[in-house]
């Protein structure tokens, strides 16, 4: 019998096809499985990434409006969309502008919470990390996460992840950004507080991408492995995207359970 429901997945997207399998692959999967009765499509946000997949490897993956022109044709009459995105951001936005001109033409289109959203999920975020990092949570080692920041409202979700960890008494975590505040000039400060000479470096995104192997991890001078070691700091690069995580992968599936008793699906 032809299906009539379909769970769309939306991500930013990732050009390092290793990440890809090892966080948005394994989140899709993760999401398919537990909505087995719908069809099963994912779409990216930035379509730069979109057509570097297409030109050097061949994989052809939709834009927000392709997928959702695709799920008209194919006869979906309800829709649930969970993104794969960390906060209500500028990519949650674009993603919701491109889909809004067909939303319309469902039955009903549900939508899930990105990662950060309701207090919970900081509450949630902070004990995954935790657990996934205790090895390093000793002293004289501080783990800085890395985000990648923006100028859009949303950014205030860093300093508010950060202010749970002190919350739940983990002092020696920090969370800064690449593009925004916290920067890395304020991990340094932090840091520097602490008497501490190790740091440990974690990318605080779904994919460890661009931004973990260069900004975070890379070679060059002004990266934050960079600079730390130049001021004689021990550093660890842990190049693990969020999606590697299998609480990570519980909490968008439970967003997207929750967006789907919002509207009424089969």
């Amino acid at each position: 019998m032809k299906k009539e429901d379909a769970v769309l997945v939306v991500s930013f997207g990732t050009s390092y096809n290793d990440s890809r399998k090892k966080t948005i692959e394994e989140i899709e999967k993760t999401i398919a499985g537990h909505f087995h009765g719908y069809e099963f499509h994912r779409a990216f946000t930035s379509r730069v990434i979109i057509n570097i997949l297409k030109k050097r490897d061949s994989i052809s993956i939709d834009g927000v409006s392709e997928a959702m022109e695709r799920l008209l044709n194919q006869g979906i009459k309800r829709v649930l969309v969970q993104p794969t995105h960390v906060m209500s951001g500028e990519e949650f936005d674009a993603m919701m502008a491109e889909m809004s001109p067909y939303e319309a033409s469902f039955e009903a289109v549900a939508v899930g919470a990105p990662l950060l959203t309701s207090d919970e999920d900081y509450e949630r975020l902070v004990r995954i990390l935790a657990e996934d990092t205790k090895e390093f949570d000793q002293e004289g080692t501080e783990i800085i996460l890395m985000g990648h920041g923006t100028e859009h409202a949303a950014n205030e979700v860093y300093v508010r992840l950060a202010a749970e960890f002190k919350k739940q008494g983990y002092g020696r975590y920090h969370v800064g950004t690449v593009e925004a505040t916290p920067s890395l000039e304020d991990m340094k400060r932090e840091t520097d507080q602490t008497g501490a000479r190790r740091v440990v470096l974690q990318p605080l995104m779904i994919v460890a991408g661009d931004h973990a192997n260069n900004d975070m991890a890379g070679d060059e001078e002004d990266s934050w492995k960079s600079v730390f070691q130049a001021d004689g700091y021990d550093v660890v690069c842990r190049l693990k995207g969020l999606g590697e995580l299998e609480g990570i992968r519980s909490m968008f599936v439970d967003h997207a359970k929750m967006a789907v008793r919002s509207l009424t699906f089969k």
